[in-house]
């Protein structure tokens, strides 16, 4: 997959003969985007042209309102990783800045999407918005496309149990402490991934090594103890137990992934792992000592490591 940042106004060679493509933050990659990007492959291979996901960094919630943004399900890194692995040809993640933000809907069609993107199919959600103020909607799309000889397509929203599978469900359900939610409205669980970090080596000490990984995410969309698998570190997936949050016994302020892998004892410092959250076991808390927090991490693993053996 061809990563693109930045086009500065000038057409992508491997795009000259057309794309078919999509825009949108994209955040998850759920149930919904995905049946978006079926229907982006399906077009692309049928017209023989490469197909096209367009998204912002940051994303615009973040542009918007810096300081409390929606969490991210997925860094910028983690986006490009699902992307690839779902066959997407070129991935497009503009600079949404001041100037981004200014362009007209009726200037954003023809600048962006056809002089730099070339497209010729743009396949979109019915809620589709897009411009200064968020003037553009699929309507304003359609009739420039009557114009300007592109054509769009409407993808309707995937409903899961009554409930529109968003984004914003997804952060519900982890917020909530619902992974098997979060899972269905994804189609898989729910994942984080990065390198591993040193640390300050008090799981360690504590009888618990653990991999550490900086979620790298202005801020996360649930923590608390978890029942976990591991892959990245060889063939087989690993399973563990998880906690994601501040460690309050410790007196930490920042949100830290540590991830006990059960039955290994490798120095896998600088690898890259992704962990998949299978089942919430707790809330985070502070204990009164290092010792009633030992007793605890002892019941977490027990309980993880049951959980996971019924899986198999």
């Amino acid at each position: 997959m061809q990563i693109i940042r930045s086009t500065n106004g000038t057409p992508v060679d491997r795009l000259a003969k057309g794309s078919i493509a999509t825009i949108g933050v994209y955040d998850g990659l759920h149930l919904g985007h995905q049946k978006l990007l079926d229907r982006v492959l399906s077009e692309a291979r049928d017209s023989g042209l490469p197909s096209l996901v367009m998204s912002f960094e940051p994303t615009p919630q973040e542009f918007f309102s810096p300081q409390n943004p929606p969490p991210r399900l997925m860094r910028f890194g983690e986006k490009c990783q699902a992307l690839a692995e779902y066959g997407v040809d070129v991935y497009y993640c503009a600079n949404f800045d001041a100037e981004m933000r200014s362009l007209t809907a009726e200037a954003f069609i023809q600048k962006v999407l056809l002089d730099s993107l070339k497209v010729r199919k743009l396949i979109v959600g019915e809620s589709f918005h897009f411009g200064l103020n968020r003037s553009g909607n699929t309507e304003l799309l359609e009739k420039a496309a009557e114009k300007l000889n592109f054509e769009v397509l409407r993808v309707p929203g995937v409903s899961y149990e009554g409930e529109t599978v968003s984004s914003t469900a997804v952060r519900h359900a982890l917020s909530s402490g619902d992974l098997q939610r979060a899972a269905e409205l994804l189609g898989r669980p729910y994942r984080m991934s990065g390198e591993v970090v040193q640390g300050k080596h008090l799981g360690r000490k504590l009888g618990f090594p653990t991999a550490n990984v900086n979620p790298d995410r202005l801020q996360v969309a649930f923590m608390g103890i978890f029942a976990a698998r591991v892959s990245g570190l060889g063939p087989n997936v690993l399973d563990g137990v998880a906690s994601l949050g501040t460690r309050p016994t410790v007196n930490g302020t920042k949100p830290l992934l540590e991830v006990h892998i059960f039955d290994f004892d490798e120095e896998i410092y600088g690898e890259e792992i992704q962990v998949d959250f299978i089942e919430k076991l707790r809330d985070e808390e502070k204990f009164d000592d290092l010792d009633a927090l030992i007793e605890q991490m002892q019941k977490d693993a027990t309980q993880a490591r049951d959980i996971l053996a019924k899986l198999g």
